[in-house]
């Protein structure tokens, strides 16, 4: 008995000592909170969550038609989102162009030229046109010649192309349409390219640029510019 209580006093009295001891730790603390986003963050994810649930929906749906075997699944998400990606390519076309367009068919998009592939300006009118242009360089006037050219050229691609020529387009994005052919469409460039340094940078044009432009719209004005 005297044994055991020997051995309680000093076991108590070392666990005295151990309390006393400021370098050992017997309180511990909560742990700080976890940061939290910012509240217009987490309403933003809300709201988000809130417009792209019917998404959900609509997606469940239509997996619900599908078979088990991942496989499959895996192969017509695949196909659906490829369809996806073909549909909004053919909007952006319609918009940028203004003529409907088929992905992957970059020579058959002249689905209009089908059309009018044996269009061309009466012969007529282009030589009175360039008569007007010409009498414009006769008398040193270069660039309002070119300028003229420019015009009766975006006239010409209304008649081929009635969608794609609007008043809110430039002439230098009429000309990065790809509903016009290629061929066609350098010819019309240069024509453009000329205006625009002489009209906007104030570059005077030359005898031999205008001679090119001239040579340049003559080339486009004739159906086999048109053809490919």
């Amino acid at each position: 008995m005297t044994n055991t209580a020997g051995d309680a006093d000093r076991f108590a009295a070392a666990h005295a000592e151990l309390k006393a001891d400021s370098s050992v730790q017997f309180d511990f603390t909560q742990p700080p909170p976890e940061p939290q986003a910012p509240s217009w963050l987490r309403a933003l994810l809300e709201w988000l969550g809130d417009v792209l649930e019917p998404v959900g929906r609509f997606l469940k749906w239509i997996g619900s038609f599908m078979p088990d075997a991942p496989l499959a699944r895996i192969l017509l998400w695949s196909l659906l989102a490829l369809a996806t990606l073909a549909l909004i390519w053919v909007f952006y076309q319609r918009i940028r162009t203004g003529g409907w367009r088929l992905p992957f068919l970059h020579r058959a998009a002249t689905v209009g030229a089908e059309l009018d592939g044996d269009w061309a300006p009466d012969a007529a009118p282009v030589r009175a046109w360039l008569s007007e242009a010409d009498a414009l360089a006769e008398q040193g006037r270069y660039a309002e010649a070119a300028h003229h050219l420019l015009i009766r050229s975006i006239d010409d691609i209304s008649k081929r192309r009635p969608t794609l020529v609007r008043p809110a387009l430039t002439s230098r994005e009429i000309g990065a349409a790809d509903a016009i052919p290629a061929q066609a469409r350098d010819l019309f460039v240069g024509i453009v390219r000329l205006v625009e340094r002489s009209l906007f940078g104030g570059a005077p044009v030359g005898r031999d640029e205008w001679a090119a432009a001239r040579s340049a719209y003559a080339d486009f004005a004739l159906a086999k510019a048109w053809s490919g």
